[in-house]
């Protein structure tokens, strides 16, 4: 069941059970998150926390809260559904369940791309953004050069083989640099909210406030490349503008996310896919793909962070454990619809 809003020209399709598993899967992750900042060596109840952002609080509080967890907590939100929402564009487009940031390899070129920034330049926050998002327009232009004419199949292998150059370009470098860059740039190979500031916040923030407006208004373009490229242009002669956009705009999602954040594996090809077995896939939206991908990361980096304490995993490291089995049954699943 559909509901369309009219505001005089402009009419918008909405999905009611799209817009509350979104609301549902918001809620959750902000909850997750707010519960996150709460606990830690320093554990403090949720009205403290409240108090000290809203100014009430001591200078220790203040350092613990919004110095150290908020910013966490903020950049788990933000990578999350910025990913969940770069997957979604993306397997929608391609039509096939496996093509996501990560698989297709612009994920670890963006990985690289900051690396080389780090070891090479030893610049900032804005630098290092900056060389993963040439990194991810290198990579998926590399993908799509060579995969265009190929299919969702060969995008896919494609895109592993880029993946695993970018990756092998990114250690080369870390064994080449001195031990303080090595350390800085380590994030960029596993993924990990540890430790990340105000600065970082800002990066994934630019990323949604460039992309997430283009994937919004373009959102109804996914329907009609879901009909097939021919069905598609015969019905709308500008969609490859469309489809161009979309592209580019998951493109940045995924670069100034995996500049924040590094390369968190998995979460644009599992959200998605959560959304897609909730609702039908013609009503998979944007929205809740985002809310579920924020679930996903801040869930996996509370997770890391009591399940192993006093140590701490990467959070990356948590989703790609839940993210392979996945792959490898999406990877069953195309065999035997294409056996």
């Amino acid at each position: 069941m559909t509901a369309t809003l009219r505001a005089g020209r402009v009419s918008v399709r909405v999905e009611p059970a799209s817009v509350l598993l979104g609301a549902a899967a918001w809620t959750a992750a902000v909850a997750v998150a707010l519960h996150a900042v709460t606990v830690g060596d320093y554990p403090m109840p949720l009205s403290t926390v409240l108090d000290t952002l809203a100014g009430h609080g001591t200078l220790l509080t203040y350092d613990v809260v919004v110095r150290n967890r908020l910013p966490r907590a903020l950049v788990a939100l933000l990578v999350g559904a910025a990913l969940g929402s770069a997957g979604m564009v993306l397997q929608r487009i391609a039509r096939n369940a496996l093509v996501s940031p990560d698989v297709i390899g612009v994920g670890a070129g963006a990985s690289a791309g900051a690396v080389v920034v780090i070891v090479v330049a030893g610049a900032g926050a804005t630098a290092v953004a900056a060389g993963a998002l040439t990194g991810a327009v290198v990579a998926s232009a590399t993908v799509y050069a060579v995969a265009a004419r190929g299919g969702a199949h060969r995008l896919v292998l494609v895109g592993i083989g880029v993946t695993a150059l970018a990756n092998a370009a990114a250690s080369f470098l870390l064994t080449r640099s001195d031990r303080y860059a090595a350390e800085q740039a380590a994030t960029w190979l596993v993924g990990d909210v540890a430790g990340r500031s105000w600065p970082d916040v800002l990066t994934v923030a630019a990323g949604l406030a460039i992309g997430a407006p283009v994937v919004l208004l373009l959102t109804r373009h996914l329907r009609l490349l879901e009909l097939g490229d021919d069905l598609a242009r015969a019905l709308d002669g500008r969609i490859g503008t469309a489809r161009a956009a979309l592209v580019a705009a998951a493109v940045t999602l995924t670069a100034l996310a995996t500049a924040a954040a590094g390369p968190i594996a998995f979460v644009a090809l599992v959200a998605p896919q959560i959304v897609r077995r909730v609702l039908t896939p013609r009503s998979a939206g944007v929205l809740p793909a985002a809310g579920v991908g924020a679930l996903v990361v801040v869930s996996a980096d509370l997770a890391a962070r009591r399940l192993f304490s006093p140590d701490e995993l990467p959070a990356g490291v948590l989703t790609a454990a839940v993210g392979a089995p996945v792959l490898l049954y999406l990877l069953v699943q195309v065999s035997r619809r294409s056996g």
